[in-house]
């Protein structure tokens, strides 16, 4: 099919440019934004390849599907190697099929281009460090804060402890209509029922020794806001019954009073504890688990994201530095070897706790094994398995890590140097190591 006849078969649904070769093609890409964009593998002038690769170091790159000729798959998987993002073969080409191809690659833009605005959003609110992150599971967390945000349900994030839980909720808080109005965190480990349903409700004075005065509870507090309730499981049953009715009917009592209250506040509570177990065993109360898990959230453990730690790692690096006045800028490879090694069963909190031990000690702008707590360039034998299971390697750490930059900067690799802290021409050296030249 020509190119005019494809642009009458899509134009009833798509603003549609044509380019007659790839220098045009070039021309239109670097003028305006694109979603998407088809090409042969054959054009007059450079290649569909080139003009892919020329696509692909745009600041916002389109999603490039590329079309072969029959026969020609291997020449293909070959070009989705380089960059390609999909293909279709000419000699089957159906305009069905071509819209299905073209409709998911314009929302799989859409969707990239809206995390991308949600980092921009998160890091201008408050520097989300933990959601920072390249990994499949970190992807599916920032496209679940985005959906969920804007609505009113309540939220149960699993995981770790040291995953950040607390970050994702006030994520969820920032970028939520709520945003205005106070995020209110209450820590029910080791409080004693009585004195959380204080925390909770509030109390009346006299309600119990020592309550000399009337106490507005953490319900109240985040009135039109959000409470974000850290380990939930820890809270006891009684505690439990009256959360459960808050969030069956928005009403409560301060401990104290008959006066029945109300309260427009939205609930994330969080967990490491296995609730339906303990839902099982009877610890927990079932109802409740099933209130409070209207939408529920996984975070994944950091050893289950190994490739996000060059990133984390540089992102702390860059905050301690600033903090302490340092002019540490990036890693030994062999101080880098030694964090991917490392189990980390803390999770991001011990990698950031890492990293600012290692500012503290570092004497010069890079950091060495040496700089590194004990624990963490002194692997201990749990961390080899972890490593042998795990696929991403130092190699494919430092190349992560460049590729970040760069899509930060736009391109720019100037200033893509100046932020990994090293110089333009050790950039363009490793640009060539990782086969990255076009990017």
């Amino acid at each position: 099919m020509t190119r005019d006849g494809l642009r009458a078969a899509l134009e009833e649904r798509y603003d549609v440019y044509v380019a007659e070769d790839a220098a045009a093609a070039t021309a239109l890409l670097e003028k305006d934004n694109f979603a998407v964009l088809l090409t042969d593998l054959r054009l007059p002038g450079d290649d569909g390849l080139k003009l892919i690769k020329r696509a692909k170091s745009l600041a916002r790159p389109p999603v490039c599907i590329l079309m072969t000729a029959y026969g020609s798959e291997d020449v293909a998987v070959d070009a989705m190697k380089q960059g390609a993002d999909d293909y279709i073969s000419k000699g089957r080409l159906e305009i069905p099929e071509l819209e299905m191809r073209i409709a998911r690659a314009a929302r799989s833009q859409s969707l990239e281009a809206e995390n991308v605005q949600l980092r921009k959003q998160l890091d201008t609110r408050f520097g989300v460090e933990n959601l920072i992150g390249e990994s499949p599971a970190m992807k599916e967390v920032l496209e679940a804060v985005q959906q969920v945000a804007p609505t009113r349900a309540t939220v149960l994030l699993l995981g770790e402890s040291g995953t950040g839980k607390e970050m994702v909720a006030r994520a969820i808080h920032q970028l939520s209509p709520r945003a205005k109005a106070q995020l209110v965190t209450v820590h029910p480990a080791g409080l004693p029922a009585s004195l959380l349903e204080s925390e909770l409700f509030g109390h009346e004075k006299g309600a119990f020794t020592g309550a000399h005065e009337r106490r507005i509870g953490r319900i109240e507090q985040a009135q039109g806001g959000t409470l974000f309730m850290d380990e939930i499981g820890e809270i006891d049953a009684t505690v439990q019954v009256k959360l459960l009715r808050f969030l069956g009917e928005r009403t409560f009592e301060r401990v104290g009073s008959g006066r029945t209250l109300s309260s427009d506040v939205r609930l994330i509570a969080a967990t490491n504890k296995d609730l339906a177990a303990m839902v099982k065993a009877g610890a927990f109360r079932e109802d409740l688990y099933f209130r409070l898990r209207v939408v529920e959230l996984k975070l994944p453990p950091l050893r289950d994201r190994r490739g996000d730690i060059p990133l984390l790692a540089q992102a702390f690096l860059r905050e301690f530095a600033t903090e302490n006045n340092k002019p540490v800028r990036d890693f030994t490879a062999e101080a880098l070897e030694a964090m991917m090694k490392h189990a980390w069963p803390g999770n991001v909190r011990e990698l950031r706790t890492a990293m600012e031990h290692a500012v503290v000690f570092c004497r010069g702008n890079t950091i060495a094994p040496a700089d590194l707590p004990a624990s963490v360039r002194e692997p201990a034998a749990s961390d080899l398995p972890v490593l042998a299971r795990d696929e991403i390697t130092l190699k494919e750490a430092e190349r992560q890590l460049l590729i970040r930059a760069l899509k930060d900067c736009g391109g720019n690799r100037t200033h893509a140097a100046r932020r990994m802290g090293i110089s333009r021409r050790t950039l363009h050296r490793k640009l060539h190591e990782y086969h990255l030249v076009g990017f």
